[in-house]
């Protein structure tokens, strides 16, 4: 009985709207207006300049280079870039002890431009130069705890062999394709703050259009060899598709924070206590 009423109620108004003449369109827009829901509005973040960048806390990033026992032949500066498998997984273990989680470079990069959360106590693992046993030891370790990486790529020495065996293209897919990022670190190694124009198409351009064809995935962040810049060049990464770029443990760039991302290197001869002092006085 309540729906023939209510039928009998709302007929008057159905019939006088659909006949409605164009006289009467306002009248039908007000009636309209007074039950539609409001659309919500979304707000635009506004990236955050240099100076805002540099004011928020560093996240610590750490960086490993080879992962192997030290020979009689490994010089004093090199031991510094040399880590033992032992003690890489004593390493590894003693962060995810100590409630430590992996970010990548997208999440670090929405949290200094835009002001994004990140997980409790991020790190950032990072690994240079396109060694075989960042493949064989530190893939299979962090992922053993839930942990991604960054892989700096050397493309020169993909798939190489001798002294030193270098990740093929298929290892560099697989890790691509398990979640962690592949990034340039140019073709041969050369001084960036020794670019001539020639290079840039040389040691930045065509690696990363190499990486890109063997991942299927843009390339946006880039590992300065031997963690050394040039600031005057610093814009023209921008320019060639990067968002960010890391340096080693040394001073940021006042005007270009993003390019200049601090990272320090886990040597051989710490201990796991050593490194967790050393992450907590580098990165207050």
């Amino acid at each position: 009985m309540k729906n023939i009423l209510l039928g009998a109620f709302l007929c008057p108004f159905v019939f006088s709207a659909c006949q409605s003449t164009s006289g009467d369109t306002n009248t039908i827009a007000k009636n309209i207006d007074t039950i539609a829901v409001p659309i919500a509005k979304t707000e635009t973040v506004k990236p955050a300049d240099a100076a805002t960048i540099l004011a928020r806390k560093e996240v610590p990033v750490l960086c490993y280079h080879q992962i192997r026992e030290w020979l009689p032949s490994d010089g004093k500066r090199a031991k510094d870039d040399i880590i033992s498998p032992t003690k890489f997984k004593e390493h590894v273990k003693m962060l995810a002890d100590s409630g430590y989680n992996s970010i990548l470079p997208d999440q670090l990069y929405d949290y200094l431009v835009y002001g994004k959360s990140l997980p409790e106590k991020p790190i950032m693992f990072t690994f240079d130069d396109t060694d075989l046993d960042q493949f064989t030891v530190a893939y299979p370790t962090l992922k053993q705890y839930g942990f991604k990486g960054v892989y700096f790529i050397m493309t020169v020495s993909i798939g190489k062999k001798g002294r030193i065996a270098y990740m093929n293209a298929q290892q560099i897919k697989e890790l691509s394709d398990n979640g962690n990022v592949i990034a340039s670190h140019t073709y041969d190694h050369k001084n960036f703050a020794k670019f001539t124009d020639e290079d840039w198409k040389t040691q930045i351009d065509e690696p990363t259009q190499k990486l890109e064809k063997i991942t299927g995935k843009k390339v946006e962040y880039f590992a300065y060899p031997y963690g050394v810049y040039k600031s005057s060049f610093l814009p023209k990464l921008k320019e060639h598709g990067f968002k960010a770029a890391f340096i080693l443990s040394t001073k940021r760039d006042e005007n270009y924070p993003l390019y200049t991302i601090r990272r320090i290197i886990d040597p051989g001869n710490y201990t796991a206590r050593n490194l967790l002092h050393s992450i907590k006085k580098s990165f207050k």
